[in-house]
């Protein structure tokens, strides 16, 4: 009684920190940049325990892919609220369709979360297990086979000048289509701690009306703190003379992006990291297709034009940087081919973004996207053996199957994965 005592008052607790940011959003007060930063950035940490604990909860009812994705939508709201600002201003008015922010914004933050989001739930794995390898449930074939098929047609975007309603209905449907295939998953049985099992042990109804507010509750909160969050990041940001580029670029959507990897963080730290990894791969999908799909819609409306070839358009640094981006996510796509993530390969993405994250240099981003798409196909090639029962088990999933039994592994594998590091 005493432990769900304490679980309901840590519920409160996190609701009564988002409170500030709520009220303030709505009200209109716009506090000094470093305590906006504080009062939003607590009301973000705070969104992201209720939401790790309603999604948690809702494993009970729905498929554990679907949980994730639904994580997935309500956390990325914030950078969809941002870039759908910049995108109706760049229709609005062709100066700002120059300065090319909402790419910026969308790229950095596509970017930010494998470079830094997929690395950091990685070690956070490792430090409590000191395990060598991550791997990732079977279920995640089906969100790494739509991001492959997402990032084979975004790597061409940049050949042309624009990003057309064309885009926008090939990406939002391969969305739509990896919704249908999630919601169909099987539910598997969970294991709740915490607060998730304090209101896991609620009657169904109960249970469900408390996930239910939880989850529109911190989505509430997000949406509200994020974007002044960021801006006033960026206000800080720009008392030290940093470009407005890289504020838009980078600043912004670390504020954007942080409550997905704040909740892939929880889960890791509670010995869910395939979980977690399975939030910030179900964010890529639909950053990389609701988001990018979406944003010559608001470009056009807010420019009252419409054509199947107009859109949101391109200068050669933003085809550069979407190149550079999808680039990335393909090296990304490699790494899970066989559905598991080692140290070498966790360094990897983060020294490789890490190291670029401060070269402007035209020439520079695309002989990055390069080495990227080069450590890809060299991946692809040492895990080819994988690569068709990734596949397979995808199928499986969309034909509505269950997955057959896993071959086990042999006594040397078994060893050598679960082997603590020195």
């Amino acid at each position: 009684m005493r432990t769900d005592t304490r679980a309901w008052l840590t519920i409160g607790a996190a609701a009564l920190a988002c409170a500030p940011g709520i009220a303030f959003r709505f009200a209109g007060y716009h506090p000094p940049a470093i305590a906006a930063a504080l009062t939003f950035g607590i009301a973000i940490l705070a969104a992201a325990f209720l939401l790790s604990w309603g999604a948690e909860t809702a494993e009970m009812d729905i498929s554990q892919g679907l949980a994730l994705a639904i994580i997935a939508i309500i956390a990325v709201l914030p950078e969809y609220a941002v870039d759908f600002i910049l995108a109706w201003k760049a229709g609005a008015d062709p100066a700002e369709a120059e300065r090319g922010l909402a790419v910026a914004n969308m790229t950095g933050g596509n970017r930010l979360l494998i470079g830094i989001g997929w690395p950091l739930v990685f070690f956070l794995f490792f430090y409590r297990t000191r395990i060598r390898e991550l791997i990732v449930d079977r279920e995640r074939s089906l969100e790494l086979t739509f991001l492959a098929v997402a990032t084979a047609y975004v790597i061409f975007i940049p050949l042309r000048s624009h990003i057309t309603v064309i885009d926008t209905i090939v990406l939002v449907s391969l969305f739509l289509m990896y919704m249908f295939f999630t919601s169909r998953v099987e539910t598997e049985e969970v294991e709740l701690v915490g607060p998730a099992k304090a209101i896991g042990a609620l009657q169904n109804a109960p249970r469900r009306l408390v996930v239910v507010v939880l989850l529109v509750y911190s989505a509430v909160a997000i949406f509200a703190s994020a974007e002044p969050f960021a801006d006033s990041l960026v206000h800080i940001g720009e008392r030290f003379g940093i470009s407005e580029f890289f504020l838009i670029q980078w600043l912004a959507p670390l504020a954007s992006e942080s409550p997905e990897v704040l909740v892939a963080c929880l889960l890791a730290w509670r010995g869910r990291a395939a979980a977690g990894m399975g939030v910030l791969i179900s964010s890529k999908v639909n950053q990389w297709t609701l988001l990018i799909g979406t944003l010559p819609i608001a470009f056009l409306v807010s420019a009252g034009e419409f054509g199947w070839t107009l859109g949101l358009p391109l200068d050669s640094r933003q085809r550069d940087e979407i190149f550079l981006t999808a680039a990335q996510s393909a090296f990304a796509i490699a790494v899970f081919a066989n559905l598991r993530m080692s140290r070498v390969e966790a360094a990897g993405l983060f020294a490789l973004f890490a190291t670029q994250l401060f070269i402007t240099n035209e020439h520079a981003r695309v002989l990055y996207g390069l080495a990227y798409t080069a450590l890809c196909i060299a991946l692809l090639a040492w895990n080819w053996r994988a690569l068709p029962r990734t596949v397979r088990d995808a199928v499986t999933i969309m034909r509505g199957r269950e997955l057959p039994a896993a071959e086990e592994p042999s006594r040397e594998e078994q060893a050598e994965a679960a082997r603590p590091a020195p």
